[in-house]
Parts: structure tokens; C-alpha cells; sequence
């Protein structure tokens, strides 16, 4: 093995001085930058030079800004946006919920205006003809073609008896036929086994008003063509035989035929809106006092339908009910 020669031994330098203290004082440090804020604020103060230099740095920084908080903007904007169309869609469906209840109520509101204003009518015209009335709701309706009744939601209990008129806003109804203890039954003046006795509010000729089995349509088969009435007149109703309230509307003419034979043909339509009146009136009045006199002088009727008979052309028991 051979042996190497040694060669030269490098000696390292040893400095005991601690880090801290090596290089300049650390007080020529603090004066020198104590003198280079002084004199920056004095330039700064005197000539506004930091103004100057931070509105430089700002227009280079502020690209570098933007480009930096666009990620961050963007991300917050089309949160925003799902946020609102969420917000946006809840509040359109709850506003739309809140108009259909209010149009539900406005509807209501306009059914009760509708019928507290027919209550105010039929009130109003019942005003000075009868003692007392009493507001009737209609229940049910005969689908019968060939018989015109309904059923009223006031019965005995009501005090509602046999043959009680029965009117509305604009005319006479009918009359009841049934009764029970709490509802009643009410032929219409337009049934066919219904009559009654009815006058000219213009000439005064006196005659009776059958139904024919249309609702918007009665028969007058006993006025003779020298009768004076014309088409257009109102016909109202004449007490006679105490069931209805004299003076009421019954009809208005609508038709007359003088033909060759004895009697006109004449039509006339119910005043009272049979097929669309809810709500009726039934009617306690004091019958109205007829001499003789004027019973002889009524329209000539054949002798099986008295003018001051019973306000129904059939016999009593059927016109009254079953």
C-alpha cells in the first residue's frame, strides 16, 4: 500500500463575536431610516411626490387587480343569479297563489253584493203590500218538464202554511202547495195546473193568467177580442180569492191575436225570474175586503174557472200539492 503525502491543512477561521453584532450597529440602521422617512414626508408634504407615485402603481396594479378578482366576481355573480331566478321563481308562485285567492274572494264578494242588492229589491217591493216576510232559499228544483215546483228551506216551523204567497225582486212567484216542518213546496206560476187572477195596469180589464208549462211564458185563454189590451201591457195581480197581495206584477203581454172566433189569442211573460231567482219571499198580508159588485163586473170566464175563485185552475187539492 502506498502512502499518500499529506498535503497542506486548511484551518478555518474562528470568529467568537456572536451573529447579532457583526456588520454595522444596528443604531446606524434606525438613523438612517428614521432620516428616509422624515425626508419622504417632508417631499411627500411639500410636494406631494407619494401621490404622485402611488397613482402610478395604482394604474400598473390596477389591471393585475382586476385580473385577479374576476374569478372571484364571476363565481359571485352567477351565484347571485341562481340565487335571485330561486328567490325570483318562490316569489312569482307566491304571488300567484295570493291572486287566485283574491279572485276567489272578489268573486265571493261580488256574489254577496249580488245578493244582498236582490234582498234590498224584493224588500224594498214588498214595502206597504204585506205584513211580514220572510226570505226563503230555494233548495231543490222538479226536473219535470210538465211540473214547475221547487223546494224552500222554510217549512211549518217557520210559520209557512198551505196556499202562502210566494214573490221575488220582480213579480209574483207562486204559491206554496206542500208543507212540511221544515221546508215547503212551491208551485210556480208557470206550471200548467196553476192559474191566477190578474188585471191591465192600463185599461183595467180583469182576466186570469194560466201557465202553460213554460217558464217564460202564460196564457190568458178568457179575454175576448173586444178586450182593450195590447201587447206591452203590465199585468198585476188582483187579491182576488186572498192568496196574493194586490197590485203585484205578474206579466207583461206579449202577444195578441185577434182571430175570427170569440177569444184573442193572448201570451204574456213572467215578471219574476223563475228560472234563475235563489232566493224568494214568502208573504203575510191582510186579504184585501171585495164587494160584490166587483166580482160581477169581472172579465166574462167560463163556469169552471171563476175569476174570484181560488188562485189555481185546478181543484183545490191538486193545486195545493199531492
Amino acid at each position: 500500500m502506498i502512502a499518500t503525502p499529506p498535503g497542506p491543512v486548511v484551518e478555518l477561521s474562528h470568529d467568537s463575536r456572536p451573529i447579532i453584532g457583526r456588520g454595522p450597529p444596528l443604531t446606524a440602521y434606525f438613523l438612517t431610516l428614521a432620516a428616509i422617512s422624515v425626508g419622504l414626508m417632508t417631499a411627500d408634504q411639500r410636494y406631494h411626490q407619494i401621490d404622485r407615485i402611488r397613482e402610478s402603481l395604482s394604474r400598473v396594479i390596477y389591471p393585475v387587480q382586476r385580473a385577479v378578482d374576476f374569478p372571484f366576481r364571476a363565481t359571485d355573480w352567477v351565484t347571485g343569479s341562481f340565487a335571485d331566478r330561486s328567490r325570483l321563481r318562490q316569489e312569482n308562485l307566491a304571488l300567484t297563489a295570493r291572486l287566485r285567492l283574491a279572485n276567489l274572494q272578489l268573486q265571493r264578494f261580488a256574489v254577496l253584493e249580488e245578493e244582498n242588492r236582490r234582498l234590498r229589491e224584493m224588500r224594498a217591493n214588498t214595502a206597504g203590500i204585506a205584513e211580514k216576510v220572510l226570505v226563503a232559499s230555494i233548495l231543490n228544483v222538479d226536473l219535470d218538464p210538465f211540473r214547475h215546483r221547487v223546494l224552500l228551506d222554510k217549512g211549518a216551523a217557520d210559520g209557512v202554511f198551505k196556499d202562502q204567497a210566494v214573490l221575488d225582486g220582480d213579480g209574483i212567484f207562486g204559491q206554496v202547495s206542500k208543507v212540511n216542518a221544515s221546508t215547503a213546496e212551491v208551485i210556480l206560476i208557470s206550471d200548467a195546473e196553476h192559474a191566477i187572477p190578474v188585471q191591465s195596469n192600463r185599461s183595467g180589464v180583469r182576466t186570469i193568467a194560466v201557465g202553460t208549462g213554460d217558464q217564460h211564458k202564460l196564457s190568458l185563454p178568457f179575454v175576448t177580442v173586444e178586450s182593450d189590451l195590447q201587447a206591452g201591457d203590465l199585468l198585476l195581480s188582483t187579491g182576488m180569492g186572498g192568496v196574493f197581495p194586490p197590485g203585484y206584477p205578474v206579466a207583461q203581454v206579449s202577444k195578441v191575436k185577434r182571430a175570427g172566433s170569440m177569444f184573442a189569442l193572448v201570451e204574456a211573460r213572467p215578471t219574476a225570474r223563475l228560472d234563475q231567482a235563489r232566493e224568494v219571499l214568502l208573504v203575510w198580508f191582510k186579504p184585501r175586503a171585495e164587494p160584490a159588485a166587483a166580482a160581477a163586473t169581472a172579465q166574462p170566464a167560463p163556469s169552471s174557472t171563476p175569476v174570484d175563485g181560488p188562485a189555481t185552475a185546478a181543484p183545490p187539492a191538486q193545486a195545493g200539492g199531492e
